[in-house]
């Protein structure tokens, strides 16, 4: 299996710059992962396509302000650097750049001094462990400083920073929104809830992999991030029970995905836990947890559209995007929607 093989042309006017002004107005792809039919709605219509006999599970991760622009204190250069994941002992893990500028022992410092990073350690592809030096409350000095993480092909600045969280973020820790849950309004959830869909929510910190491309020629021989996740014993319990009453598990996104899959692959149901995984889905992959599941239109030759091909096939996803493509959907982040069913 190439890498290749998940590759598709995708015009560049297509690529969702900015959010819309209402989440659910979004365009809806419902594709059948059977067959490939599809039929084109709007997002608002999601509703129609569920029951009292769904679960739906979403990610309540919340995203940090986590992109820093600051100066090396010897030198006066300008770093940027991304926060990935915070580790112990106010240590994280960053992406740096320029990279190379920065060595252990080297000082960036951020709102004349509000917040300093020291490098403590060096990693690959960019990586810097730094230890945060401040006084205070380090979220509201990120509120302060901090810019929304955008996506590298976003270059529209971001007017509202709430607009790359979904409206039922909760747990601080994610260097990117998980986006296939920036569609639902909190309206639309209650909707959904007064149709007798059990609503459930796990967290999975979206991290490094987001903006690791696919480097190899062979699916295989890619090497999956590591990401943190959480499930309680309340959520796992009310999903075993949807489970033994044969209920459809329906997952708003990828990220959410990872959690159930990892989990029920683990242990043959699902167990409160709080953990980290790799887990890496293309096809050939048995899906254990879920039934159907809601995504955004994802990047060529990304793991996330390989995660997706399992679900369905290669050559229906593929054709599914073709037709998206030719119906002007918006791709990506703040792009359109498609629910896999």
């Amino acid at each position: 299996m190439k890498t290749d093989d998940f590759d598709y042309e995708l015009p560049l006017e297509l690529i969702a710059q900015t959010p819309l002004s209402k989440r659910d107005d979004s365009k809806l792809l419902v594709l059948n992962k059977s067959n490939g039919d599809i039929t084109h709605k709007k997002f608002s219509d999601i509703c129609d396509y569920l029951t009292s006999n769904d679960v739906l599970v979403l990610n309540d991760t919340k995203v940090i302000p986590a992109r820093l622009i600051g100066i090396k204190e010897s030198t006066g250069a300008v770093i940027e650097i991304l926060i990935l994941k915070e580790m112990e002992n106010n240590h994280f893990e960053c992406l740096a750049k320029p990279a190379k500028r920065i060595h252990v022992g080297d000082i960036v410092s951020f709102g004349d001094g509000i917040l300093k990073a020291k490098c403590i350690s060096i990693g690959e592809e960019g990586i810097r462990i730094f230890e945060f030096l401040y006084s205070g409350i380090l979220v509201e000095i990120l509120d302060q400083l901090g810019e929304m993480p955008l996506p590298p092909y976003i270059h529209e600045k971001l007017e509202n920073k709430d607009r790359y969280q979904t409206v039922y973020a909760a747990n601080l820790g994610s260097a990117a929104a998980p986006t296939a849950g920036l569609h639902f309004t909190k309206e639309l959830i209650e909707k959904i809830k007064n149709k007798g869909v059990e609503i459930l929510y796990v967290t999975l910190h979206v991290g490094l992999g987001t903006f690791r491309p696919v480097s190899v020629d062979d699916v295989t021989k890619h090497k999956m991030h590591t990401e943190e996740y959480y499930m309680s014993s309340d959520v796992a319990s009310k999903l075993n029970a949807a489970k033994v009453k044969g209920k459809r598990i329906v997952s708003v996104g990828t990220t959410t995905v990872r959690v159930l899959e990892t989990i029920y692959s683990k242990y043959g149901c699902f167990k409160p836990c709080h953990d980290e995984t790799n887990i890496f889905i293309y096809p050939g992959y048995c899906f254990k947890a879920v039934n159907a599941l809601i995504t955004n239109f994802h990047l060529p030759k990304s793991t996330l559209l390989m995660l997706v091909s399992a679900f369905s096939s290669k050559e229906i996803i593929i054709n599914a995007y073709k037709e998206a493509i030719k119906n002007n959907y918006r791709f990506f982040s703040f792009g359109d929607s498609m629910f896999i069913c």
